[in-house]
């Protein structure tokens, strides 16, 4: 009979293979250590194949790379960091992450986003940062953008094109610690007020706070937002004066017209009666006669 040490090898082995046959399946132009695959520089034009599935963390910086497999990337399920920053990355991300649910670093800046809908990350419940700075291009983050990803802390989207970013979108992150909104066009009309307020109340810190200034209108151009939220508070509350005056005009020309016409009716439906009556009185007349 074999002994148990005998019925052990032959496990080893195996087990031993699949280590080496895991240690040999480094992609192209990467260098891989336990859990780790660094593809920094690596000049890839396109998401590397033959990724270990047991990677955790998975760099792929400074390369040429311009779209994000989601089915390659479902298949690293226990991915918790990925670094895509200066890259080619552009609109194609809405489905990128339904199969990284692990991720918690998320680096995509230096890329050419255009938009943050709100599917982009909505299957990412545990991602705690993500890194959106330096898409110059990136204009648009949709309400609710971020409403799945409760646990994030540090949010950065300094340097791109946002003018605009509805309050509730950062409102509705209870852990949020962090937000880089510097040197950004902000348009710093009444539709940002809600925002600018929120930031001038809230106890979350803003890096390089001395360059988020606004970009437009002129009067308000390289004043810093939390300053100008006293003359959008002054400005706007005259705004909606004059609007509630024009409303109120509208309605009240709209009531003097209904009542014009309404005496009118009246007037007309007097004459016609009183034509009626008259009518019917000349018959009784003639009949009485005859």
């Amino acid at each position: 009979a074999m002994s148990p040490a005998g019925r052990w090898q032959p496990l080893s082995l195996v087990f031993l293979l699949g280590m080496a046959l895991g240690e040999l399946s480094c992609p192209s132009g990467c260098s891989c250590q336990y859990l780790e695959v660094n593809c920094t520089g690596g000049q890839l034009q396109e998401f590397p194949a033959a990724i270990p599935l047991d990677t955790r963390q998975l760099i792929l910086a400074a390369n040429n790379v311009s779209y994000l497999p989601a089915v390659e990337l479902s298949f690293l399920a226990d991915l918790v960091y990925l670094d895509c920053q200066k890259n080619l990355l552009g609109d194609d991300l809405d489905v990128a992450f339904i199969g990284v649910l692990k991720l918690v670093y998320l680096d995509l800046s230096f890329n050419n986003l255009t938009q943050v809908t709100s599917s982009t990350f909505s299957q990412l419940l545990s991602l705690v940062v993500l890194k959106l700075s330096d898409n110059p291009n990136l204009a648009v983050i949709e309400k609710g953008a971020f409403a799945n990803n409760t646990w994030l802390r540090h949010l950065d989207v300094s340097r791109t094109a946002l003018s605009f970013l509805d309050a509730s979108t950062v409102q509705e992150l209870p852990n949020l610690r962090l937000l880089g909104l510097s040197e950004n066009p902000w348009h710093c009309n009444c539709s940002l007020l809600d925002f600018i307020t929120w930031m001038t109340e809230s106890s979350i810190h803003f890096p390089d706070a001395e360059n988020i200034t606004c970009h437009a209108p002129g009067a308000l151009h390289a004043l810093k937002m939390p300053a100008a939220a006293v003359q959008l508070h002054s400005s706007c509350q005259t705004q909606l004066q004059k609007q509630d005056y024009i409303f109120l005009s509208f309605v009240g020309f709209c009531m003097f017209f209904a009542g014009t016409m309404v005496a009118w009716l009246a007037g007309v439906c007097a004459v016609i009666y009183q034509i009626h009556s008259s009518k019917g009185e000349e018959g009784k007349v003639e009949k009485k006669e005859d």
